[in-house]
């Protein structure tokens, strides 16, 4: 009745691929270096020298090789791009967390710091009371 399947089924897994396959900690430094290189382009824009040369160090570490600085600016807000250094931090932190990679979280932990307080600051009162008397 029914007819038995003659061609292997294309979920079957292809075992012997010949392209090179990548380990788990390969894709993790794949990815955390390019969440620092999107945070080394943001905190390039934000004029943040010294963090800047540190966020490079990592991600020439993970590459091998430098990373292109961020020329270009966007003419964003201040508070909007500390508020996407903050997602990007956060971001490389759960990778280097994952791939245990000490120097990277804490890289990532500060910059998220940094980052928190830029914006309180921005948001806080000047000091100055519109309208008492």
């Amino acid at each position: 009745m029914y007819e038995p399947i003659r061609t292997p089924s294309v979920h079957s897994p292809a075992d012997d691929a010949d392209f090179p396959h990548r380990s788990r900690e390969e894709e993790l430094d794949i990815q955390l270096a390019g969440h620092l290189a999107a945070l080394l382009a943001v905190t390039d824009e934000l004029g943040l020298g010294p963090a800047g040369d540190r966020i490079a160090e990592q991600v020439a570490r993970l590459r091998g090789a430098p990373p292109a600085r961020h020329a270009a600016l966007t003419d964003a807000a201040p508070a909007s791009l500390h508020r996407r250094a903050h997602a990007l931090a956060g971001r490389a932190l759960v990778v280097a967390a994952s791939r245990a990679d000490t120097t990277a979280a804490i890289l990532s932990a500060q910059r998220m710091d940094a980052h928190t307080e830029a914006l309180a600051a921005a948001a806080a009162p000047s000091g100055h009371l519109v309208g008492a008397h």
